[in-house]
């Protein structure tokens, strides 16, 4: 078997024979191994081999296709296999894995053949691979680019959110713990009443009203696997392959949270309908809890706003009144040091001068004074600074344009920068008034 040219003579066939061509190769010229194939994605040998759990080496008989990509998040490059033979060493077996990819009227198809000495351990290391990176540890799964990646960061980043801190109108917070606490604590019930044990919630409002914080209290007190969907556009699939591959693994992780932030950018005239079959079509989803997000509830398709099956109750987060504003400002005040903290007489006229703020400008009003406070010192009153720096944020607002252009993953970046950015400055001034 001429290995050299064993994956370009492969490519060069018709994509609907490819995988057959290549398994009669690999049985012909390999009759005594064990040998299984398989295109299913929770095959990710480059996650596994990433966790020490398994170590790789790739073949030097053949010409191995790498294609680099960046990882903005810790500024560094790492390349992925796209046509490659691959000896593993795992549990002191050596195996070798063939994975290729080649592109079809479906999209992007990724195939795998795992030779081993004996077909029990064949079997054995696929499907440890496979557990592997099924279950959620201390992380988030994040779909994007038509691939699921585990996100440990993304996962601490939101273990600061709880309920305690998020302040919303009335009772709501109270209406939307009880209900997804009564939804993970009822699987029995369900069953008794012959009901399916799903539920979808969707969360309505203009941005900046504590969506987001809500989903990230929720992941945190609810203790269960969360998949985040970023997006469902890739280079390799269709979006409708990429939904298929979303509640395919939602329905392996059950019970879990799949959360679809900004809905309405998510899906389109294309994508819609094979969305709508996934999320209440034949398939079961069993034990799935659906949180999707919305700033736009008006982009959205009716059989997705108005159909209770789909999405059994719309929660609405509404712009602040006084009372939640001056629940919010108090809660901020009590963080600072004695110095910069506003007066309760100052507290209520900021209340009462910040109609129209969310609370993503609340807290930029926080930011800013206490920039300007910094600057100014004891040159005047944090009452005064917030005063001057509500007026300009309500000018602000007046002139902004009416859509983001951040994308909801983006907008809660840009949330724990101020955030990092306001406690930074707060710890500064602490540490200017404790030397001075």
């Amino acid at each position: 078997m001429n290995t050299k040219q064993l994956i370009r003579d492969a490519l060069n066939l018709p994509t609907t024979a490819i995988a057959y061509h290549i398994s009669q190769l690999l049985t012909t010229f390999y009759p005594e191994k064990g040998r299984i194939e398989s295109n299913d994605c929770a095959f990710n040998l480059e996650s596994y081999a990433h966790a020490n759990l398994c170590s790789l080496q790739l073949n030097g008989s053949i010409h191995n296709q790498l294609t680099t990509y960046w990882n903005s998040s810790v500024n560094a490059p790492y390349p992925m296999i796209e046509n490659a033979w691959v000896e593993v060493i795992w549990h002191d077996q050596k195996l070798e894995v063939l994975q290729m990819n080649w592109a079809a009227s479906m999209g992007q198809v990724r195939y795998y053949w795992i030779m081993a000495d004996t077909m029990a351990i064949a079997q054995s290391f696929f499907a440890a691979v496979c557990e592997w990176n099924t279950e959620i540890r201390d992380e988030v799964l994040v779909f994007e680019e038509g691939t699921w990646v585990k996100n440990s960061e993304l996962f601490h980043a939101i273990q600061g959110s709880s309920f305690d801190t998020l302040i919303l109108q009335g009772t709501l917070k109270q209406e939307i713990q009880s209900d997804l606490e009564n939804f993970f604590n009822s699987h029995a019930i369900y069953q008794d009443y012959n009901i399916p044990w799903k539920r979808g919630i969707l969360f309505i409002g203009p941005p900046g009203n504590g969506k987001t914080h809500t989903v990230k209290a929720l992941i945190n007190s609810l203790k269960r696997p969360c998949l985040y969907v970023k997006s469902f556009r890739s280079h390799f699939n269709t979006e409708s392959e990429s939904i298929r591959r979303v509640f395919h693994r939602a329905r392996e992780s059950a019970p879990c949270i799949l959360v679809l932030e900004d809905l309405d950018s998510l899906l389109n005239r294309e994508n819609r309908s094979f969305f709508l079959n996934e999320l209440d079509g034949f398939a079961i989803n069993e034990g799935i809890l659906t949180i999707a997000t919305t700033n736009y509830p008006e982009r959205l398709d009716p059989a997705i706003l108005d159909r209770p099956s789909r999405f059994d109750r719309k929660y609405h987060f509404e712009l602040p009144e006084i009372l939640e504003r001056s629940a919010y400002i108090q809660s901020w005040n009590s963080k600072l040091k004695s110095a910069m903290q506003l007066s309760e007489t100052g507290i209520q006229q900021v209340a009462e001068n910040t109609i129209g703020f969310s609370f993503a400008y609340l807290k930029e009003l926080f930011l800013s004074s206490t920039m300007a406070w910094v600057q100014t010192m004891t040159s005047g009153s944090m009452d005064q600074v917030m005063r001057s720096q509500a007026k300009t944020l309500h000018e602000q607002m007046q002139s902004a344009p009416v859509e983001s252009e951040l994308t909801g993953a983006d907008r809660s970046d840009a949330s724990a920068t101020e955030m990092a950015t306001i406690m930074q400055t707060i710890a500064w001034v602490d540490h200017y008034q404790d030397h001075h």
